[in-house]
C-alpha cells in the first residue's frame, strides 16, 4: 500500500488554488523567446482567442499586451515575434492564421491593405485618428520612431563628434581603414525595414550613394535586424551603427554609457509601425477590439509611458510622444509617408534596380 499523502489544510489549499490561478493568468514565453502567450483567467467565461503577428520585439510589445490582457482577462492571447519579411511571407502562405499584423516594413503592410487583404475598423478612435497616420479605415500607424546612428565614445574621442549623415560620410572617407569591419548597417536585400530606409534615403539625399560606397570601403557588416546590430555594438565588435531603430536603441543602450545615440541633425527618417486586421482574421471581433485599443488613448498612453516606441495619439504630449519629438527636431524629421508612393518601392523592376545599384556601390572596392 502506498503511503497516504498528508491532507492540505484549508488555508494552504486556498493559497495553492490562488497561486495556480495567478500562474495561469501570467504570460509565458515560448519558442526561444520569440513568442508570448497569455492564457485566459480560469474565472472568465469561454476564452476568446486572439493571435497577433508582429515585427516588434518582446520587451517593447510586452507592456502593451500586459495592459490589454488586464482589461480583457477572458482573452487567450498569443503573440508571435517575426522579422518584417518573415511576417509578410508567413501571411501570404497562411492569410487566415493571424488576427492582427503589426510591422515597420511599411510598403509591405500598405500593399496588403491596397490588395484588399485588410478589413475596416469603424470606431470613434479610428475616425479621429490623424489622416497622415492611416490609410482609409484599414491601415493605422501606431508608433513614431526615428532612425538613428550609434557611435562608440572611443570614435568621438579620437575623430570628433558625428552629428549628421554628412559627418558620417566624412568619417568613413577619412578613416575607413581604421574602421574596417567595425561598422554595421542593414542589408536591404534581406531586411524589409532596411530596404525601406534605403529607398527613402536615395530620394532624400543626393549623397546617399556616396555613403553606401563609403560603407563598402570600410567593409561594413550587414545585418537583418536592429537587434543584431545592437548586440555587436554592445559586445564591442562594432564601433559605429548606421540606420538603427531609435526605439530599440534607446532601451537597449540605457546602461551602455560608452555608446551614444545620434539623431542626425541634417535629416532623420521616421518610421511608423502599421497595424491591420486581415480580411480572413479567424477572430475578427477580438482583432478589431485590439486594434481599437492600439489607437485609443489607453493603448497610446502605454506606448508613451512604458515603451520607447513613440505615441501618435493627438491628445498626448510630453515625453514619449510624436508631438514632443516634433518640437525637439522640427523640420529635420522626415516621416516615411503613408500613401500610394509606398507601392512604387515594391515594383519588382524598381526593387531590383535599387538593390543592384546598392550592391554595385557597396562592392566598388572589390571590383578595383
Amino acid at each position: 500500500m502506498s503511503p497516504r499523502r498528508p491532507t492540505m489544510p484549508p488555508l494552504s489549499r486556498l493559497a495553492g488554488c490562488c497561486l495556480i490561478a495567478l500562474l495561469l493568468a501570467l504570460p509565458f514565453t515560448t519558442h526561444a523567446a520569440q513568442s508570448l502567450r497569455y492564457p485566459a483567467t480560469p474565472e472568465g467565461d469561454a476564452a476568446s482567442p486572439l493571435v497577433i503577428h508582429g515585427a516588434l520585439d518582446l520587451p517593447q510589445v510586452r507592456p502593451l499586451l500586459d495592459a490589454f490582457h488586464r482589461d480583457h482577462p477572458d482573452v487567450a492571447l498569443h503573440y508571435r515575434n517575426l522579422s518584417t519579411l518573415a511576417l509578410h511571407e508567413r501571411f501570404l502562405r497562411s492569410p487566415a492564421e493571424a488576427d492582427v499584423l503589426i510591422s515597420s516594413a511599411m510598403p509591405w503592410q500598405y500593399r496588403l491593405a491596397n490588395d484588399g487583404q485588410a478589413q475596416p475598423l469603424d470606431t470613434p478612435a479610428a475616425r479621429r485618428w490623424p489622416a497622415w497616420a492611416r490609410w482609409r479605415s484599414e491601415l493605422f500607424a501606431i508608433t513614431f520612431e526615428p532612425i538613428v546612428m550609434v557611435v562608440n565614445e572611443a570614435i568621438i574621442a579620437r575623430f570628433g563628434e558625428v552629428r549628421s549623415h554628412a559627418d558620417l560620410l566624412t568619417l568613413l572617407e577619412r578613416e575607413g581603414e581604421s574602421l574596417r569591419g567595425r561598422v554595421v548597417t542593414y542589408d536591404p536585400a534581406i531586411s524589409g525595414a532596411g530596404y525601406t530606409y534605403a529607398i527613402e534615403e536615395s530620394r532624400l539625399s543626393p549623397r546617399y550613394w556616396e555613403l553606401v560606397a563609403a560603407l563598402g570601403e570600410a567593409e561594413a557588416a550587414l545585418a537583418e535586424t536592429t537587434g543584431e546590430m545592437l548586440e555587436g555594438l554592445i559586445e564591442g565588435r562594432y564601433l559605429v551603427g548606421y540606420n538603427l531603430l531609435g526605439s530599440y536603441a534607446r532601451e537597449r543602450l540605457a546602461d551602455q554609457p560608452r555608446l551614444k545615440i545620434v539623431v542626425p541633425e541634417d535629416y532623420t527618417l521616421v518610421t511608423q509601425r502599421l497595424a491591420l486586421v486581415p480580411r480572413l482574421a479567424p477572430h475578427p471581433e477580438m482583432a478589431r477590439r485590439f486594434l481599437d485599443y492600439l489607437i485609443g488613448e489607453r493603448g497610446q498612453e502605454v506606448l508613451a509611458r512604458a515603451t520607447p516606441l513613440g505615441a501618435i495619439h493627438p491628445s498626448l504630449e510630453g515625453p514619449g510622444t510624436a508631438a514632443a519629438l516634433r518640437r525637439q527636431r522640427g523640420e529635420a524629421l522626415r516621416p516615411i509617408r503613408l500613401g500610394p508612393g509606398l507601392l512604387a518601392t515594391l515594383d519588382d523592376l524598381k526593387r531590383e534596380a535599387l538593390l543592384t545599384r546598392w550592391r554595385r556601390e557597396f562592392t566598388r572596392r572589390e571590383r578595383r
